[in-house]
């Protein structure tokens, strides 16, 4: 499956030009199938400069995570304003926020900075089960970042955590993103793929009520560690190249499809193992500086 055409103009090489530019504030996966070393491969694939803040070191592989070592906040905190101040953002990918002091970082960041585009994985479930927030946690990520992020993806032991009950099936999926929303967010993307049958379907749900139905055959794979971090940072990857949020959506739903299905008969350690992210990338996009451009 391919991504289709080029969603964004190159732009004459007598102009200054820039690429896209997509920023992870993320975990690190040792293992290399999740975190941020997953968002860049997508952001890379998808013809996007990708840059990191790193919230948290990880010591994982495709059997699981054995340990977590958390970055102190102020040296996150130095990390996105390296970034920011320096080459800019153009969308944000958040993924493990693990404690609220971090939490309490990434929103500073985004008012100051004016970040755009925050799209926010709510990472709280690793594929193979661990815990990967503190409890203490959740309600402040609530708080600070969901009426912040134009987008939360949650699957669906996220959501479930979330809401507090979990959801039985494919028509309880839009009641349970009803609730989500009521909990801030602008608009939500919450991924069924946990749900047992043939059919995957993921429900799109936005603050003006617009509704959308995603569904796709299921690919039979056990290389899934990571889906739900290409998921997320391909929205990004897709807003920051000048899609809206439902075609960002759509286009990120046919990478990851495309990523799952060319990775399944690859073995990659003796558990879940990553996608393809590079099934099939595009060259980096360039696009038009404008006239008066700022880092930020």
């Amino acid at each position: 499956m391919t991504q289709g055409p080029s969603p964004a103009p190159q732009a004459p090489l007598s102009l200054p030009l820039r690429y896209a530019r997509v920023l992870s504030i993320a975990g690190s996966d040792s293992g290399g199938g999740a975190g941020i070393q997953a968002d860049l491969k997508t952001f890379a694939a998808l013809g996007c400069y990708g840059m990191t803040a790193i919230t948290a070191l990880t010591a994982q592989n495709t059997r699981g995570v054995s340990g977590i070592h958390g970055v102190p906040p102020e040296f996150l905190k130095a990390q996105i304003q390296a970034v920011v101040e320096d080459i800019g953002v153009d969308a944000v990918k958040l993924g493990m926020l693990h404690a609220p002091e971090v939490v309490e970082v990434v929103a500073w960041a985004i008012d100051h900075y004016k970040l755009p585009n925050v799209v926010l994985d709510p990472v709280m479930v690793a594929t193979s089960g661990d815990r990967l927030i503190a409890s203490e946690t959740v309600q402040v990520l609530v708080r600070e970042l969901f009426p912040r992020a134009v987008v939360v993806t949650p699957n669906l032991d996220e959501a479930a955590l979330l809401i507090g009950h979990a959801i039985d099936g494919i028509e309880a999926l839009d009641g349970a993103a009803d609730e989500l929303l009521a909990l801030g967010a602008k608009a939500v993307l919450l991924k069924g793929g946990h749900l047992p049958g043939n059919e995957v379907v993921d429900v799109l749900l936005q603050a003006d009520g617009t509704r959308k139905r995603l569904a796709s055959q299921r690919i039979a794979s056990r290389n899934l560690h990571g889906t739900g971090c290409t998921l997320s940072s391909a929205i990004a990857a897709h807003l920051a190249l000048g899609l809206t949020l439902p075609e960002a959506v759509e286009r990120a739903r046919a990478y990851i499809l495309g990523a799952m299905a060319a990775g399944a008969d690859v073995q990659v350690g003796a558990g879940h193992g990553p996608l393809n992210h590079g099934f099939a990338p595009v060259p980096m996009h360039r696009l038009p500086l404008p006239a008066k451009a700022s880092a930020g």
